[in-house]
């Protein structure tokens, strides 16, 4: 059973809708009208003005919330992929050709092989061993 997460407001996609939500009320919208009709309406300036205000005092208190802490991403990691000492074993898929390494769970049955996350240098290999209450990790070719 998955659990319903609320997307935070600093993540790439949600905030642009915002953004682009204050600008069409507050600037597009009362452009139009005052091509229309010749009269300003202030008021639905105001309107967005106040949406864009709220998008960034929301958008600064999480980024102080989030700045000491695990990344989104980190955190739900071993909920959404997990690990079965039983079936599974820990293993770092290298490319012989690109270098690019990976790390993941083989399955013990069928050898198949869930990739978790890309690995760039010690700081990646270590934060997955975190995660995941790794003590030792196998490397295939």
């Amino acid at each position: 059973m998955s659990k319903f997460r609320m997307p935070k407001i600093n993540s790439i996609r949600f905030g642009a809708v915002w953004i682009v939500i204050s600008l069409v009320i507050g600037i597009l919208l009362p452009a139009v009208i005052w091509i229309i009709t010749g009269s300003f309406y202030w008021g639905l300036s105001i309107i967005g003005g106040i949406i864009l205000l709220g998008f960034i005092i929301v958008f600064n208190i999480e980024m102080k919330q989030d700045s000491d802490k695990k990344p989104y991403y980190e955190r739900y990691l071993s909920e959404d992929i997990p690990f079965d000492s039983d079936k599974q074993i820990a293993v770092i898929k290298c490319s012989i050709c690109t270098g690019e390494q990976v790390a993941g769970f083989k399955n013990k049955e069928d050898g198949h092989f869930t990739e978790v996350m890309l690995i760039r240098g010690a700081k990646d290999l270590e934060k997955f061993k975190e995660i995941y209450n790794i003590a030792e990790i196998k490397k295939e070719y």
